[in-house]
């Protein structure tokens, strides 16, 4: 069986911590191998070694039989490797070929010759199913296709070997099945694909072999047809790990939020959130399920006070917030988990310690008189980053930026449970997560609960809803399409609601 890549006993280190300890993998040619592995466990770096992003500090690189030296992307495009990373790399205002052809601009003398680029390009995506207009503009289109472009980008430069850094960390389910499809079209091509993922249902639908690694070490490569999805979470995690979440019936309290008739415009100032109405009760988990774009960050917004309620109002414990500003509502007693962490989430290049303390830097013991008090605040960090298991490696001081996604969440997670709120708004609180952190979250969301909050828990993903709401409520198109009782109901009529096919009564 030929090896297309092969890295071997490769190994690198970063300021205090060694992400890769002596790795090696094997690709063959035109197989689907997934790299699975915890948040931060050195799957992307190990990727990001193969393209060039990074030099190993030792270790060998062959490519089709032969040692190579990968200084950058460049050289890893020459040899046919392309990747696909978790954050898109692509000029929003440009259309699409342009952002695939840019760095190889095809030219005539001084001029651009786009049209024979554009032509290719509706060639390859015809062939591979992608189905992108390479006349659009990115700014204009869906995630789901903006992967695609950066798939197309890869195809366009004769890529062999496509890496896929967690592609379906920012799909729709529907996106997902769609992504599957294109992967299974590639592969009967004879590319050869390395898939970076923590979703061991997607591994069981399509790789055929599977190497964990756990904290920067192998831990094995499985034949995947042949290992269950329990022991590949206990390879990736070290431990037992329960996809089952625990919780007990209990009985709702008063209400905490209750949006009435509530009307929202998107940024393109059409209707996003039409005459919507809910309400969140104390010690329950109230699940909004949709497919993304349907309103539900438009009525996220509104409530946390990021964009402004045309109509309706919101009621917050009792008290009208409908115009309330941002800091009334945290004070109130809202907490945000946002959709995007990395735009809403967090501030980059703040450390730790500082993203920390971002709504609460002006009150005690935090600061006094206007001063700043580091100690307090750097005590506040270490025991966030204790409990909930955020790992960087320079402590409280690693800049926000430098951490993997999944370690990231966990820090927004843990600070705005940290502010003891009456109701927490979690929005794809595990997405790019892991088992064992999923796992932990879900935990940590119920224990809201049964501590007597409230939580709206906003998810694309459908199974999360299902095991962690107490009600469940649909939104499609922006409206409120029914409610119902996880007990009474089951994902094929969730997902007819979320389609807006069918309408359900209310729980």
């Amino acid at each position: 069986m030929e090896h297309i890549v092969e890295m071997l006993n490769v190994s690198k280190s970063f300021p205090g911590i060694l992400a890769n300890d002596d790795i090696s993998i094997q690709l063959r040619k035109g197989e689907i191998h997934a790299l699975l592995g915890e948040n931060g466990a050195g799957k992307s770096t190990l990727m990001s070694i193969l393209f060039g992003l990074y030099k190993a500090d030792s270790g060998v690189i062959k490519v089709r039989g032969k040692e190579v030296q990968i200084h950058n992307p460049n050289v890893a495009n020459a040899l046919g490797i392309g990747m696909v990373h978790q954050h898109f790399k692509l000029v929003h205002n440009f259309t699409v070929t342009e952002n695939i052809i840019l760095g190889i601009e095809p030219v005539n003398g001084p001029f651009l010759k786009t049209a024979d680029a554009s032509r290719r390009i509706k060639e390859l995506s015809v062939r591979y199913g992608l189905d992108v207009d390479p006349d659009a503009r990115i700014e204009d289109i869906s995630v789901g296709m903006q992967q695609r472009v950066e798939i197309l980008k890869m195809l366009y430069r004769d890529a062999e070997v496509l890496i896929f850094d967690e592609p379906t960390a920012v799909l729709t389910p529907q996106e997902i099945v769609d992504l599957m499809k294109i992967m299974r079209n590639l592969k009967a091509e004879d590319k050869s694909i390395i898939l970076i993922t923590h979703k061991l249902k997607e591994i069981k639908a399509i790789a055929e072999r599977c190497t964990v690694i756990r904290r920067g070490k192998v831990v094995g490569t499985v034949d995947v047809a042949g290992t269950s999805t329990q022991v590949m979470a206990e390879m990736m995690v070290g431990r037992q790990v329960s996809f089952k979440v625990d919780k007990r019936d209990r009985e709702p309290g008063e209400v905490v939020l209750d949006i009435k008739d509530l009307c929202v415009q998107s940024s393109r100032k059409t209707q996003a959130v039409k005459n919507f109405s809910l309400q969140v009760r104390r010690g329950e988990i109230l699940g909004l399920a949709g497919v993304d774009g349907n309103g539900q960050t438009e009525l996220v917004e509104a409530l946390t006070g990021l964009r402004k309620a045309e109509s309706g109002s919101i009621l917050f414990m009792g008290k009208d917030m409908t115009h309330a500003s941002i800091r009334g509502r945290i004070r109130g007693g809202m907490a945000h988990i946002p959709e995007d962490r990395q735009k809403r989430g967090l501030v980059l290049d703040y450390t730790m310690e500082e993203n920390f303390i971002l709504e609460i830097y002006g009150l005690e013991p935090f600061s006094k008189r206007g001063f700043i008090n580091r100690k307090a605040i750097r005590a506040h960090a270490a025991k966030l980053m204790d409990a909930f298991d955020v790992r960087a490696g320079q402590g409280t001081l690693s800049i926000a930026r430098t951490m993997s996604g999944g370690n990231q969440q966990k820090a927004i997670v843990g600070r705005e449970i940290s502010h003891d709120p009456e109701l927490l708004i979690a929005v794809q609180p595990t997405r790019g997560l892991d088992v064992g952190s999923i796992e932990y979250i879900h935990k940590r969301l119920v224990e809201q609960r049964d501590g007597g909050k409230a939580v709206l828990l906003v998810s694309l993903e459908l199974d999360e809803v299902m095991d962690l709401s107490d009600r469940i409520a649909v939104i499609s198109h922006g409206e409120l399409t029914g409610m119902k009782l996880p007990a009474e109901t089951n994902e094929g009529e969730i997902g007819l609601m979320m389609a807006g096919v069918a309408s359900g009564g209310h729980a």
